[in-house]
């Protein structure tokens, strides 16, 4: 018998089937949650120039992108919205008749056995591309976007959202929409709160996609700040005892750290979100063979959840979940 304990586990890995075996971090389909773009009109899928691979769907071909994840495993999706007319406050937000409630009440009467999450943010809505009412000095009403974004996540709720997830960043809208939730019937509904979302220079594609860059300033008054890693373990810890459910923690990569740190101090389920900055910059190098993509992207996934999320949200979710079958 070898006196080396490493050489006997080295033996071992040698067969894949034993090293599939003992594995202690794996990523399968179950833990994906696929973000998608709905626009309005009738008949369009088109790509996101910022975000190749990536495309903007209206409400009646969306089996066209939720059936082939379905079929590879994946259960669960994430929708944000165009809509088709933005205001100050950001009404459209919670209007019916808007492209992320037509998709939730869509889906919901095909798709019983999937999961259907709700972004709950003002952004994709206001005219000025904030995350909330402006107060007149220009800056964002903490106060005064919590009920916008309590009747957002209501009318997500009555089109049929399993979960809704507040990315705002303001302070207190967890309980807010909860209390929201729980008076007009909706107490199943869950809480996935952007608990751990840092004012990032990776989230440019998205703002693309999403039509959501502030028109003016940025977003550091709201989002937390990357060098802080007490304060944002703090504040997602705030959002704990206002009731979430989950917390994202955002950008995925980045944030390994935070994400390790946040899940030694709750038992609440984490996600990591691979933002579109992440998403480009692997696309990028795997497009130009700087990567072997099929080890790139297990790889990279594998180590969000290694650092303690239980779910990975991604745009290379149906991909991964093919290469992982």
């Amino acid at each position: 018998m070898s006196r080396f304990p490493a050489l006997r586990m080295r033996r071992m890995r040698e067969n894949p089937t034993l090293r599939n075996m003992l594995a202690e971090v794996t990523v399968e389909p179950r833990h994906l949650i696929l973000p998608i773009f709905v626009c309005p009109g009738e008949g369009v899928s088109s790509p996101i120039a910022s975000m190749p691979g990536v495309s903007h769907w209206s409400v009646g071909r969306l089996p066209e992108v939720v059936e082939p994840a379905a079929e590879a495993g994946v259960k669960a999706f994430l929708f944000f919205g165009l809509p088709t007319y933005k205001d100050p406050d950001g009404t459209s937000a919670f209007d019916p008749e808007q492209p992320v409630q037509r998709a939730l009440r869509f889906l919901s009467e095909r798709y019983p056995d999937i999961f259907l999450i709700a972004d709950t943010c003002m952004c994709e809505y206001t005219s000025h591309g904030h995350c909330g009412h402006l107060s007149p000095s220009g800056s964002v009403d903490n106060d005064a976007t919590l009920g916008l974004l309590s009747k957002a996540a209501v009318s997500q709720a009555r089109a049929g959202a399993h979960m809704v997830a507040p990315s705002d960043m303001m302070d207190g809208r967890v309980a807010a929409i909860r209390a929201a939730l729980d008076a007009e019937g909706f107490s199943s509904v869950g809480i996935i709160s952007y608990a751990a979302k840092l004012a990032s220079a990776f989230y440019g594609p998205f703002r693309d996609a999403a039509g959501s860059a502030p028109q003016f300033g940025d977003r550091r008054g709201y989002q937390l700040p990357p060098s802080n890693p007490k304060e944002i373990i703090r504040d997602a810890l705030m959002d704990v005892d206002e009731g979430a459910d989950m917390l994202i923690v955002k950008p995925a990569g980045p944030c390994l750290d935070i994400a390790s740190k946040l899940s030694a101090r709750t038992d609440l389920p984490l996600i990591g979100y691979m933002v579109s900055g992440e998403y480009m910059m692997m696309r990028s190098a795997i497009s130009q063979g700087a990567l072997d993509g099929d080890r790139a992207l297990v790889e990279y996934h594998t180590s969000i959840r290694r650092a303690g999320c239980g779910l990975v949200i991604t745009y290379f979710a149906t991909e991964l979940a093919r290469l992982l079958a």
